[in-house]
């Protein structure tokens, strides 16, 4: 359950259902190994606010009798003017309440450390008090924690995507390793390192800065003062469970 993130936005892989593979996917790809009847869905939508992820997804989640439920959701609403953390929090223990109360482990994912991300590092403050609700929701519910903030490898620049806003495939990668090691999963994944990349000029930075700008940040604008979102039109990529594979099966 989720959004963009979850979906798997910035890990383009064509073989993957709506053309994105993520953190999520790589999960289930290592559950699924050794068990022959594992199924997996992933009802997350790009864009979609907690109270959204909440009335579209968690009815059909918990309608699947899932073992496990991983629910990372908030992130959208925090980077908008005036939300509440907190009142956020309230939402999500309920529904983690009624996830556990279904029979579901759950896994809660926190928000990564945003000190050094354009845009997103204005709403830093609100993520930590966010997280610190996570955890108190995580210890209420017996639910399992996966702790982006405290994965330090993230603030380096090559595990975003262009966008600066979405992890690169190398972030999910990275975040699906730490979701199966918060499982106690035993997995394949390997850590990866970012290449070692060349000092770059100021004039080069700025340059860059500029493009992100025209490309990213004015349409993300944009977007906001028009109420759309860019989940409009999008359904879910994997809405009844499955076998998955990776793309190299």
């Amino acid at each position: 359950m989720g959004d963009s993130f979850t979906e798997g936005i910035g890990d383009r892989e064509p073989s993957s259902p709506g053309g994105y593979r993520g953190w999520a996917d790589r999960v289930a790809e290592q559950l699924g190994r050794d068990t022959g009847d594992f199924k997996y869905a992933n009802l997350a939508i790009r864009g979609r606010l907690l109270g959204q992820i909440l009335g579209e997804q968690l009815q059909p989640a918990l309608d699947l009798k899932p073992d496990l439920i991983s629910i990372s959701a908030g992130g959208n609403d925090l980077i908008r003017p005036g939300s509440d953390p907190d009142a956020l929090a309230e939402q999500l223990d309920q529904a983690v309440g009624r996830m556990t109360a279904a029979g579901a482990n759950v896994l809660l994912l926190n928000g990564p450390d945003i000190r050094d991300t354009p845009v997103l590092g204005m709403v830093r403050g609100r993520v930590a008090i966010y997280n610190e609700n996570l955890r108190t929701i995580a210890a209420r519910h017996d639910a399992v924690i996966g702790d982006m903030w405290s994965l330090r490898q993230l603030s380096d620049t090559q595990m975003w995507d262009a966008d600066r806003l979405h992890f690169s495939p190398l972030g999910h990668h990275t975040i699906a390793i730490m979701a199966l090691e918060a499982l106690n999963v035993d997995h394949t994944l390997l850590p990866k390192v970012p290449i070692a990349l060349p000092p770059r000029r100021w004039q080069q930075a700025r340059t860059e800065d500029l493009v992100w700008a025209k490309e990213f940040l004015f349409p993300w604008v944009l977007r906001r003062l028009r109420h759309q979102s860019s989940g409009d039109g999008i359904k879910a990529k994997r809405p009844t469970p499955g076998p998955v594979f990776g793309p190299e099966a």
